[in-house]
């Protein structure tokens, strides 16, 4: 017999209510019960990064983390970075800067790249952010197609943009 369990979870702004095993993860709950595949799954060990979301104003490894963990949360995904049909401004300077390649990670570090430029937003670092500081953001995800200094570049001038604001 299957481990049900009913939970509610907010994911971009829209609230769902759904059933999910105990075993599945905030992953495959997104990707295959809700419907938002922008969130990648790459190597399930937490180790890649492409999974990257943003829990409760956090970024969190989707393929870590078990839906039913995700109960009461607010989830935010690359889907809900867009507004409309317009490209958000780190999304925009993603394309600017030539920060991806297949495409493949590229949700997971515009997820991290967000829940930092928020985070620091609140106490004006962004627009001091060194090319080392953004270097260190990004080591925790893994591009394999790309360099990683349009990322780089990406992040450091959503960050003075947004600082200017």
């Amino acid at each position: 017999m299957k481990d049900l369990h009913q939970i509610t979870v907010t994911v971009n702004g829209r609230e769902h209510e759904l059933t999910v095993e105990s075993r599945r993860t905030l992953a495959d709950m997104l990707r295959h019960d809700l419907g938002y595949t922008g969130t990648h799954l790459g190597c399930e060990h937490g180790i890649c990064g492409a999974c990257t979301v943003i829990m409760d104003g956090a970024p969190v490894r989707a393929c870590l983390v078990f839906g039913v963990q995700a109960d009461g949360t607010q989830i935010r995904t690359v889907e809900g970075l867009a507004h409309g049909d317009e490209l958000s401004d780190l999304q925009q300077a993603f394309s600017d800067e030539h920060a991806l390649q297949c495409g493949f990670c590229t949700p997971g570090f515009l997820m991290l790249a967000e829940a930092y430029l928020a985070e620091t937003a609140q106490d004006g670092e962004t627009a001091e952010l060194t090319a080392e500081q953004a270097r260190e953001l990004v080591a925790s995800n893994l591009c394999r197609c790309t360099g990683y200094q349009g990322i780089i570049e990406a992040v450091r001038s959503t960050a003075r943009s947004r600082h200017r604001r």
